[in-house]
């Protein structure tokens, strides 16, 4: 047990020093970019044929700063669509780029391909150090412990030039350094490579629980990526449990579990347990039939010190029933990051999540801020969402409870590359600012991974529309959604005004339609394997829009100001668009 403490003194010692010289760390992370990927095509476009080298801190930031331009991931795709199709002149990056993740979101309809180095899984490496590091002085586990990770990878596939294209997550699963965290954290999940890989949601998630329960004794946490799978995970074991009782009490393997390789996987690990079925059944018949399922988790696992997984911004509605099942256990909130870059780790794991922020590791990419003002006299029901920009300032300049949009420059070939999470500065940890998540920028409609913008959702309606006025005497009025997290799967609702009439038959096949349109990875994953529910349309009696506008113009000051939000949470507006639905259709796609 020392060892392991002492690598977790090391790692935040050297947290602390660059945190305490935030500033200093910052000029030399830039500094170290440009130097690796001197004279790329994209950097020479803008600053020339400069000499980094020669140059002091000040001067080059100043220098990269001026003549680089902000950009969004559509001004860099065309390079990495050049990488992706066997390109291997040095046009982002010196360091050949093999691999590429798809972020989730869409460029102009398209699955958004992000560079992914060694450096990205490094990173990774070291931020999971580092948060073991801090967790372990509020919730020290012991040497050799289990988790119980609910952790799924998606299917790799090609591009035309030969590069191999999967999610962040799945690159991390399949790499030398996922092995090397476990070795190093001490920590070991409880299921194999073939579980973890199995790309079938229900299969997947039934065998994370049957084999979390074969270790129940040695889980010291529980974990996900989001807190949204470790909900849906205990939803689902809600209605499985027996079949799970049955498998541990004969060493056995349900007969839903259909992959060869995940059978043999997990039947090579269990082994015949009566007792241990026995002591689950009478645990589970008494929080099934007393306690409506409260304080599952520490009553099965009666080691776990903790839950972890992504608990802040969209996350935040799951928080209600991860508590119920969690009892009296912490939840702790996981890092934050995105696809581009690790931005900051979560030093005070003791904390809720919604009182959690990140301090910002300012060796793993060049932060800039936007600074962003939210614009005046708009209420949540009729505001457009958007802000006021000012100039970027970096690091060193960011003010106490400012808003920003964060910028990145990466090692990965990444330049003033605007990321789209709006953040607050909360604090500082030494020098290094600490950001809480507000939410992403343009992003309306998301439950888990999957994350689609106004311009996503208006793409989808627009090609449903014109199948609607294809096939009958009908057109839509206007349009809203809302991302329904209460139902489980969650799903997406999309309200619709009509006008003119149109047969069932064809506003299932528009249903159908924009269920189908969605192409963001994240949206396409999850609904095949139904960690997403189907696309529901629901068709609110005319006029219905009419009453939304007349209960804002109190607020907004007029009919002309009123904007209908492409998105809603705001419970007033759902109980008038609920209240008018007349029908409901469910999409039949991905079944």
């Amino acid at each position: 047990m020392e060892t392991v403490e002492a690598g977790h003194d090391d790692v935040i010692g050297w947290f602390e020093h660059v945190s305490e010289n935030a500033c200093k760390v910052q000029s030399e992370t830039l500094r170290r970019i440009l130097e690796l990927n001197s004279g790329v095509e994209y950097l020479r476009k803008w600053l020339g044929t400069v000499d980094v080298e020669k140059m002091d801190d000040y001067t080059l930031e100043t220098l990269f700063t001026s003549l680089v331009p902000i950009v969004s991931h559509a001004d860099l795709d065309p390079y990495i669509q050049r990488i992706a199709d066997g390109e291997t002149s040095p046009l982002l990056t010196q360091e050949p780029i093999t691999v590429l993740s798809l972020s989730s979101g869409t460029t102009e309809g398209r699955q958004k391909y992000v560079p992914f180095t060694r450096h990205s899984a490094q990173t990774t490496l070291q931020i999971f150090r580092l948060s073991a590091a801090y967790r372990s002085r509020f919730y020290p586990i012991r040497e050799g412990g289990r988790i119980l990770e609910f952790i799924y990878a998606g299917k790799e596939f090609k591009t035309l030039g030969g590069l191999t294209v999967g999610t962040a997550t799945t690159h991390y699963y399949a790499s030398e350094e996922f092995k090397t965290k476990q070795e190093t954290t001490k920590s070991f999940t409880c299921s194999p490579q073939e579980v973890i890989s199995g790309g079938d949601f229900g299969q997947c998630t039934y065998c994370h629980l049957l084999l979390g329960l074969h270790y129940s004794s040695q889980v010291e946490f529980v974990a996900s990526a989001f807190s949204y799978t470790i909900v849906q995970a205990f939803s689902f074991f809600e209605e499985i449990w027996r079949e799970i009782c049955a498998d541990i009490k004969e060493g056995n393997l349900s007969s839903r579990i259909t992959l060869p390789k995940m059978r043999k996987a997990v039947l090579t690990l269990i082994r015949p347990n009566p007792s241990l079925a026995s002591h689950i059944e009478e645990v589970c018949t008494e929080l099934e039939s007393n306690l409506g399922w409260l304080g599952l988790i520490p009553k099965l696992w009666p080691n776990a010190k903790f839950i972890s997984s992504i608990m802040t911004g969209s996350m935040l509605p799951y928080l209600n029933k991860l508590r119920h099942y969690a009892g009296g256990l912490p939840l702790v909130s996981a890092d934050y990051g995105s696809t581009e870059s690790w931005i900051g780790v979560n030093v005070d794991p003791n904390l809720p999540p919604e009182d959690v922020s990140f301090a910002v590791i300012p060796t793993f990419s060049y932060f800039e801020f936007i600074p962003l003002y939210r614009r005046q006299n708009q209420s949540d029901i009729c505001s457009d969402g958007d802000f006021v920009e000012e100039k970027p300032v970096p690091l060193s300049q960011v003010k106490l409870g400012q808003e920003y949009e964060l910028v990145l420059t990466t090692f990965t070939g990444l330049y003033r590359y605007r990321l789209g999470d709006v953040v607050e500065v909360t604090g500082f940890h030494k020098g290094t600012p600490k950001l809480s998540f507000i939410y992403r920028r343009k992003l309306i409609l998301t439950i888990n991974i999957d994350k689609n913008t106004e311009k996503d959702l208006q793409r989808v309606v627009d090609k449903a529309s014109q199948l609607l006025s294809q096939t009958t005497r009908a057109e839509v009025v206007d349009f809203t959604s809302h991302a329904d997290v209460i139902a489980r799967p969650g799903h997406y609702v999309i309200y619709w005004e009509i006008r003119g009439e149109a047969e069932d038959k064809a506003l299932e096949e528009c249903c159908r339609e924009m269920d189908t349109a969605f192409v963001d990875y994240g949206y396409v994953v999850s609904r095949r394997m139904n960690s997403i529910g189907p696309l529901e349309l629901r068709v609110v009696e005319r006029g219905t829009f009419g009453k939304v506008a007349e209960r804002c113009v109190g607020k907004c000051g007029g009919l002309n100001q009123f904007k209908t939000p492409r998105c809603t949470t705001n419970s007033v507006m759902l109980n008038i668009l609920d209240d008018s639905t007349i029908k409901r259709f469910r999409s039949s796609a991905y079944n």
